[in-house]
């Protein structure tokens, strides 16, 4: 399918030194663990929102959706709208107060110190329970962009699944050991230009190999009429398209809400608190929200003109993107088109292992075990446990699962844990730290049960998120509330963005 011998071996390779480069550009910059985790808070409007919805988007953009809609038809893209509902309403109420927040709360550089700080919590039950959640939940994330990886690298060269992922791991591990958060920030940024340039140029070129928009359409629904119909599901069995049905209720909430996940997700708040200064917000909230348009539009189109193009279905859906790449444009462009892939799973993998490092390192490390560390310690202890969530992650991913399943259960499980509480404490001056730590504790339990005795029609995150948000607001009135005063904290910043 891919001329791998030549033009995709070298686009790829030159894409992959570049990376690496600038790892190595910002190692340079790296002198302790601040710089490490934050990168002293000097990201610009542009590098804050494309590394933020790079980091948020991952494999799951160019493979998990894309195949979603080849599966089921364009019902499935309900999941996007509330994607991009979160995706504003994210940089709209929680960015710019949260980079005023997590200042002034002892220049807070983790979610777990911010909510340490915010509620004067001096048992660090906070601090140690939020940090345990982010490395628990981020495993499995990590995962997702290695099994991600590893069918870019299967299909493309035709490896075995294990070396696949291998290789993934290795490459991300490379350069985010190197250069700590710019680093990642930075190859994000580049990454989310190669996401976003193949996303509108794979659906040109495939709905023009279908003969355009009206014969696509009319060979699609001859297919299955249901696959074109925003409120209609096809059924897809023994590699053919079957009429299915309407979508429930239960199914179209399920899907706007994860839009519900972006204000619990650490490695999209890491660049809220990693920006500048939040007078840059705005631009960057307009920037990341087009992005993420022009990206679910096209992941969309992708989908629907796989159906209309392969007269074969294809064994595994989430590889329609690779595909239609293989059979539509020159090895030169799919190599380059390739990288996207690439990139995708790199942006949102570098970034989890980097909160998680940042979680064992300084909410754990620093906070328990050794106070008084050097920062030339801390700095070699924040890249030694990148490798341990990366070696986590490595055996989850072994162990399988689709993209899509592994994205969808980590994303539900940040969104319920810390969501609520994190929205809370930026609006709610009589929120306690017991009601933050009722909030993250009942949030990822009711995810994870309900995930082990409930799975249905309903995603995880709808009960996961209300049972939080109730937890939090019940036990705050049952308990007192900090002594300082947050309540015009950061009003004057947020109101001039």
């Amino acid at each position: 399918m891919f001329d791998v011998d030549g033009a995709v071996i070298t686009t790829m390779a030159i894409y992959l030194l570049m990376m690496v480069g600038i790892g190595v550009w910002m190692y340079l910059r790296t002198s302790n663990l601040d710089d490490f985790v934050l990168g002293g808070r000097s990201l610009g409007s542009l590098p804050a929102a494309l590394s933020a919805q790079a980091s948020d988007m991952s494999g799951w953009l160019l493979l998990g959706l894309p195949g979603a809609i080849y599966v089921s038809g364009i019902g499935a893209s309900w999941i996007g709208i509330g994607l991009l509902i979160g995706t504003w309403a994210n940089w709209k109420f929680v960015a710019s107060r949260l980079r005023t927040y997590t200042e002034r709360a002892g220049n807070s550089v983790t979610l777990s110190a911010y909510f340490e700080n915010r509620f004067e919590d001096k048992s660090r039950t906070l601090r140690a329970v939020s940090a345990l959640v982010t490395v628990i939940f981020f495993s499995f994330y990590v995962a997702s962009g290695l099994v991600a990886g590893g069918l870019l690298f299967e299909m493309v060269f035709g490896i075995d699944q294990t070396t696949a992922i291998t290789a993934s791991v290795i490459v991300i591990v490379l350069y985010t050991l190197l250069g700590g958060f710019l680093a990642v920030s930075y190859t994000d940024a580049v990454q989310g230009v190669l996401m976003v340039g193949a996303l509108i140029l794979v659906p040109i070129v495939a709905v023009a190999a279908d003969g355009g928009f009206a014969t696509m359409a009319d060979t699609v629904r001859a297919e299955s009429p249901t696959l074109l119909q925003m409120f209609g599901e096809a059924g897809f069995e023994d590699g053919a398209w079957t009429v299915g049905g309407s979508l429930g209720v239960m199914a179209i909430i399920s899907s706007l809400a994860w839009g519900l996940g972006y204000f619990g997700q650490p490695h999209i708040l890491a660049r809220f608190m990693g920006i500048r200064d939040a007078s840059m917000v705005p631009m960057a909230r307009r920037i990341g929200v087009s992005w993420v348009a022009i990206c679910l539009v096209g992941a969309v189109l992708v989908g629907v003109a796989g159906i209309a193009f392969f007269d074969t279905p294809l064994d595994n859906p989430e590889t329609v993107f690779l595909s239609l790449i293989g059979e539509t444009v020159n090895p030169w462009i799919g190599g380059i088109l390739l990288t996207a892939v690439l990139a995708a799973v790199m942006s949102t993998a570098d970034s989890q292992l980097l909160v998680s490092s940042s979680a064992l390192t300084e909410d754990g490390y620093r906070a328990f075990v050794k106070p008084d560390a050097t920062d030339t310690v801390l700095l070699w202890v924040g890249r030694l446990t990148t490798v341990l969530v990366a070696a986590i992650g490595y055996s989850l991913a072994l162990g399988g699962g689709t993209v899509l399943d592994l994205v969808a259960y980590a994303w539900a499980g940040f969104g319920a844990a810390f969501g609520p509480p994190i929205v809370l404490s930026l609006y709610w001056n009589k929120m306690t730290g017991a009601g933050a730590l009722a909030g993250m504790i009942s949030g990822a339990a009711t995810v994870v049960l309900w995930d082990l005795f409930a799975p249905g029609n309903l995603y995880e995150i709808v009960p996961g998120v209300i049972v939080s948000a109730i937890a939090v607001i019940v036990v705050s009135r049952m308990t007192t509330p900090p002594e300082r005063d947050w309540s015009e904290a950061a009003v004057a910043t947020y109101e001039a963005a």
